[in-house]
């Protein structure tokens, strides 16, 4: 049976930290990886750009992104913080750039250079990089891990990180792995579910939009009658429902909200309903013996979105501009300011950017990331019970864990 000091299981991101920080300290370490290649889920990040961290200075906001769970990372992030991971990047040759909403990534290359770098990282450390390599079981003796057995051989190790992802991309090979080696070793899981993740709507007419990206538009969400939260940027219609970034933000704290759940589209979010009437009067004065109110409604909104907001206003698309009523003013700015849209579930782990739940985070140390019940085993990255909202927060989870994780000797 093959020894190692260290034994990874799962060649993503925290697996590949994991492994150049634990081999650079000089131990003999090697990585199960059950893909042909390693960090298949790494390079679709960002669409292939790789959003790896964020430049959030305040790390009160920063722990603040990952709900209730983020006072776990305090620890983490003090070891390896989002700065040291961007000077950590240029280390291994990946140099970054700060774009909007402070979310940083590599001047050149994408995700492709990112996982180029940490190959070569690994060949210069010796670490052995098993591919092909399915873990099915972890066998545990006088709460450690004895060894682990794959599906052609068995190993051991001093050491064990278990950094096999979520469920999310199961195409990636994140099908769950981790939570039963965890379940075996003693531990337990919180509840799944898809996170960072499109919306299902009640309303079918959405398809009418189906393509149709939105920018600079908020989107409120109420609960019973009662607004309880709200997001301002990018939104997309689909063929079942919503997409977009802040769709794809609210998505992770659905499963919280029960009772009667709906999304407010405001299409007009800098302007009061007020200023917006008399805009919109502006336009049937201009267009008055013109225009019909189509061509009134392709003057306020994108191309893309006039058949649906035609199909969803009352007044006829062929009505003369000069014969729409002061009423019908009103409501057609009303509607512009608040399209609703019942929400109807989530998407699946396949269209999942990450996972929601995982190894239940009072069973680990958040300084070491060592197993509290098993005297050898370690967790890095998105199999824990951590997940933040897009923008690089959920790679930094996966570079300060895997960093800590493969820290201690």
């Amino acid at each position: 049976m093959e020894k190692f000091d260290t034994l990874i299981i799962g060649g993503g991101a925290a697996g590949l930290m994991a492994a150049v920080k634990a081999a650079s300290l000089g131990q003999n370490v090697a990585i199960a990886e059950k893909n042909y290649s390693v960090g298949e889920k790494l390079l679709l990040s960002g669409k292939g750009r790789c959003n790896f961290t964020n430049a959030e200075s305040d790390m009160n906001v920063f722990i603040s992104k990952y709900g209730d769970n983020g006072k776990f990372l305090y620890s983490a992030f003090s070891k390896f913080s989002p700065s040291d991971t961007v000077k950590f990047f240029r280390w291994i040759g990946v140099e970054s750039v700060e774009e909007r909403g402070k979310r940083i990534f590599p001047v050149s290359g994408g995700s492709q250079r990112v996982l180029d770098a940490f190959i070569m990282q690994c060949k210069k450390f010796n670490v052995k990089i098993m591919r092909n390599t399915e873990v099915k079981a972890f066998k545990v003796k006088n709460s450690r891990v004895d060894y682990i057995i794959t599906d052609n051989n068995e190993y051991c190790a001093d050491k064990y990180i278990i950094a096999t992802g979520g469920k999310s991309h199961p195409k990636t090979g994140s099908t769950g792995d981790g939570y039963r080696f965890a379940e075996q070793c003693g531990h337990s899981i919180t509840k799944l579910y898809p996170a960072l993740v499109p919306v299902k709507t009640k309303e079918t007419w959405v398809k009418l939009a189906s393509g149709c990206n939105l920018r600079n538009v908020r989107l409120n969400v109420i609960l019973n009658g009662k607004k309880i939260d709200e997001r301002f940027g990018e939104m997309e219609f689909t063929n079942f429902g919503v997409s977009g970034a802040i769709v794809m933000d609210l998505s992770s704290h659905i499963p919280d909200w029960e009772g009667d759940l709906e999304f407010s589209l405001d299409l007009k979010p800098t302007l009061t309903n007020e200023i917006l009437i008399d805009r919109i009067k502006r336009e049937i004065n201009k267009h008055s013996g013109r225009k019909k109110f189509s061509g009134l409604v392709r003057t306020l909104v994108p191309g893309d979105l006039v058949k649906l907001i035609l199909e969803l206003s009352d007044i006829p698309e062929d009505k003369p501009v000069e014969y729409i009523s002061n009423d019908e003013i009103q409501e057609f700015a009303a509607l512009l300011k608040d399209i609703r849209m019942g929400v109807n579930g989530l998407w699946s782990f396949n269209n999942a950017v990450v996972t929601r739940g995982g190894v239940n985070l009072k069973e680990v140390d958040p300084s070491t990331m060592k197993s509290k019940l098993c005297d050898n085993l370690y967790f890095a990255g998105e199999v824990l019970d951590l997940n933040g909202p897009s923008g690089g927060f959920n790679l930094q989870v996966c570079w300060s864990t895997g960093y800590i994780a493969g820290s201690v000797n």
